[in-house]
């Protein structure tokens, strides 16, 4: 194959195409759209007014319908609008703000903060960090999740560690799953920092594209058993289940955490948009129902994840590797000179997420990581731009010798 020609030809053709962000497809957004019809009523089954201020924690039967699928009781699970983001953007801003339990101060008095970033890892948990002058240290991740002597041995020496960032399920970019010694050993680690904190986003937890679901360990009930209670922070939401931008979000964590949560939140909000729990509660039903309703998405999704794998193997099979994950939104392509291959891929009117995207400051000290979200485009759209950026891969090692 000549890639000088092939890369010629590439940018003769003309093409826009998109694989920046994991966004749903319109097919999949249409699954949800008799959601727009409802709710059928405004009441709650408690007789709760739905269109009403009140209610912080959100309906008691959306937090018990979620409450499984999140591995939180329904008592410690809080509802609120449609981004999860949001809501671990506000927890920083509260801890900053307000002592965590078994803090001894404000994080916004301590000499420095320190959140330790799993890599290949989502930008915008870097972003937060990056806004409110958080010192991130990257740790390498591996099949089972983070490497555990890494982080067990910053954790336990460096009092200005007070976070971790995790996406435990099909983690973006990778698609790994966490171990359960991984999580055993996440929940069970001494921590020199006693506000220490896992932000767990398991934002995956119902985005299986298997007939085989990824198992994952209860870290909230394991980091009590160990005795660190208030460890962990809990984060999923409804975004790529129902609509995008109209999905309910949630945070779930101890007791003690679910009350500093709520009396901070009381300060900017008077309820969340209960019409749209109910909504959620009258369309999803329960969890077979929602397991219906992701089948219906995997259906839709698991064979873009297939061409994915399939082109790669077909054009880069030897010169370079890449992820095949059973759930998420997301696979990792590891080349040599990333951001080099990404250029040339924008010239060709390919747009990919910026190559240092998936490590803090934007900075892959290898150069080597892509990270491609297949679910937007149609099949033949997403043939184009796999294919494409194969082209780019070969045209830059080409040229690299």
């Amino acid at each position: 194959m000549n890639a000088q020609r092939d890369y010629a030809d590439l940018v003769q053709r003309g093409l826009t195409l998109d694989l920046t962000r994991g966004k749903p497809s319109p097919r999949q957004l249409d699954l949800s759209n008799d959601m727009l019809g409802l709710p059928s009523t405004y009441r709650a089954a408690d007789g709760t007014d739905g269109r009403n201020y009140g209610g912080l924690q959100g309906l008691p039967e959306l937090r018990a319908l979620f409450a499984p699928l999140l591995q939180v009781p329904a008592g410690q699970l809080v509802v609120g609008g449609n981004a999860s983001l949001a809501m671990m953007h506000d927890t920083i801003v509260h801890a900053l703000l307000s002592p965590v339990p078994g803090a001894a101060r404000r994080w916004v008095e301590e000499p420095e903060i320190t959140f330790l970033c799993p890599v290949p890892g989502y930008d915008r948990h870097f972003t937060i960090c990056e806004r409110f002058g958080i010192k991130m240290v990257p740790v390498p991740m591996g099949a089972d999740g983070p490497d555990m002597d890494v982080v067990e041995r910053l954790v336990a020496a460096d009092a200005s560690v007070k976070g971790i960032w995790c996406v435990p399920k099909y983690s973006n970019p990778s698609g790994v799953v966490y171990g359960d010694e991984t999580v055993r050993r996440l929940a069970a680690m001494p921590a020199a920092a006693p506000d220490f904190r896992i932000f767990w986003d398991n934002a995956y937890a119902v985005h299986h594209l298997t007939g085989t679901p990824a198992e994952l360990a209860d870290i909230l009930a394991l980091s009590a058993e160990h005795g660190h209670p208030d460890r962990v922070f809990v984060y999923g939401s409804t975004s790529k289940v129902t609509l995008a931008g109209g999905g309910v979000a949630f945070f779930g964590s101890s007791p003690a955490n679910v009350e500093w949560f709520l009396a901070n939140t009381a300060k900017q909000s008077i309820g969340p948009d209960k019409i749209n729990q109910l909504r959620h509660v009258e369309f999803l039903r329960d969890a077979e129902g929602v397991a219906a309703h992701m089948r219906r998405h995997a259906e839709l999704v698991w064979p873009k994840f297939e061409l994915v794998d399939r082109v790669l193997a077909k054009e880069l099979g030897g010169l370079a590797s890449w992820t095949s994950p059973k759930g998420g939104y997301f696979i990792s392509l590891e080349v040599p000179h990333a951001a080099e291959v990404v250029a040339r891929a924008k010239a060709a009117g390919i747009a990919l997420t910026p190559a240092g995207a998936t490590h803090p400051y934007g900075k892959d000290p290898d150069d080597r990581t892509i990270r491609i979200a297949p679910t937007y485009p149609d099949l033949e759209e997403l043939e184009q731009a796999i294919t494409g950026l194969a082209v780019c891969v070969r045209l830059v090692a080409d040229e690299r010798g």
